[in-house]
């Protein structure tokens, strides 16, 4: 019995984990709907592929960027940086929820701004886990609508596919990622989850400086192994029925759907390698996983349906 409880104990932290990500996802489609009335896609031509290699290069350029800030000890620019991103993807939920309500545009930009700046100095002032999970599942969905409303279906899987592979080697190879995680984490913003080990946990008091064979006090995923699968979620949700008579589950098609289980299925795998207690790349169990249960969706959703 005592063993049945270890194992509970240990794999409860991934089982919420995974409800993040399905929180995210759900989220995410409900926010699809009102941003594509409010024309708030990043590109211009969603079935350029051409924008998938633009997102690769902005992200390394980014990651490079960070990872000189972090060698040369300005910190304060990733925190500004990123702080200002977050304020502006809340603002972009905030006001896409608000034009649901009979309101108008004045009102609406003035609400969704002072919203998204309070949370955004709540967070500066007060970065505490819980604090940091809330806003993390607003920019999180957000993020993923946006760009779930701007790329079809095919430039989704060439950026997943690309972005899999760049995660491995980073993480594996290079391991630049792992420095980038360990040089930002000292910020505390919203780049992560965190799932507390107890109630008793802090974030702002943790100092991630562990001896070893000391466990930590929580388990941390990172935001982009919520938001990327889910672009392909919200884009399986959003272009398919354009070109097909698609099944639905309430307001989930298939592909859809099966993109979504697909994500929890490649989470499992990764959950069990990560209670091993080594870092893991996220990005290749998770984009394999929606990408595959996508595929599977289409398949289920009848012999019309094109893949893309």
């Amino acid at each position: 019995m005592s063993s049945e409880k270890t194992v509970l104990k240990d794999y409860a932290p991934m089982l919420v984990m995974a409800g993040i990500i399905l929180v995210v996802q759900i989220t995410a489609l409900l926010l699809a709907t009102p941003m594509s009335a409010n024309d708030m896609q990043a590109f211009e031509d969603p079935d350029s592929t051409a924008n998938s290699i633009y997102y690769i290069g902005v992200i390394l350029v980014f990651t490079l960027l960070l990872l000189m800030a972090i060698k040369r000890n300005m910190e304060w620019i990733i925190q500004l940086t990123i702080l200002l991103a977050v304020g502006a993807t809340m603002y972009y939920v905030f006001y896409a929820l608000l034009s649901l309500a009979d309101i108008s545009i004045v009102t609406n930009n003035i609400i969704s701004g002072l919203l998204a700046a309070v949370l955004t100095i709540l967070l500066y002032k007060f970065p505490e886990w819980y604090v940091i999970n809330t806003i993390g599942l607003i920019i999180g969905a957000g993020a993923s609508a946006i760009f779930g409303i701007s790329l079809s279906i095919l430039p989704v899987l060439v950026l997943l596919s690309l972005l899999a592979i760049y995660d491995a080697i980073s993480v594996y190879k290079t391991k630049h990622m792992i420095d980038l995680a360990e040089g930002v984490m000292d910020l505390r913003l919203p780049i992560l989850f965190i799932i507390p080990k107890h109630l008793k946990y802090s974030f702002i008091n943790d100092s991630f400086k562990k001896e070893e064979g000391q466990e930590r006090e929580a388990f941390f995923m990172g935001l982009g192994d919520a938001i990327m699968p889910t672009i392909l979620v919200v884009s399986a949700n959003v272009f398919l029925v354009q070109k097909a008579t698609l099944n639905y589950i309430g307001f989930i098609s298939y592909p859809a759907l099966g993109a979504m289980i697909g994500t929890i299925v490649g989470f499992v795998a990764l959950s069990i390698l990560v209670m091993k207690g080594k870092p893991q790349a996220g990005l290749p169990f998770l984009n394999s996983g929606v990408i595959l249960g996508y595929i599977a969706g289409v398949l289920v959703s009848g012999p019309g349906t094109p893949f893309y």
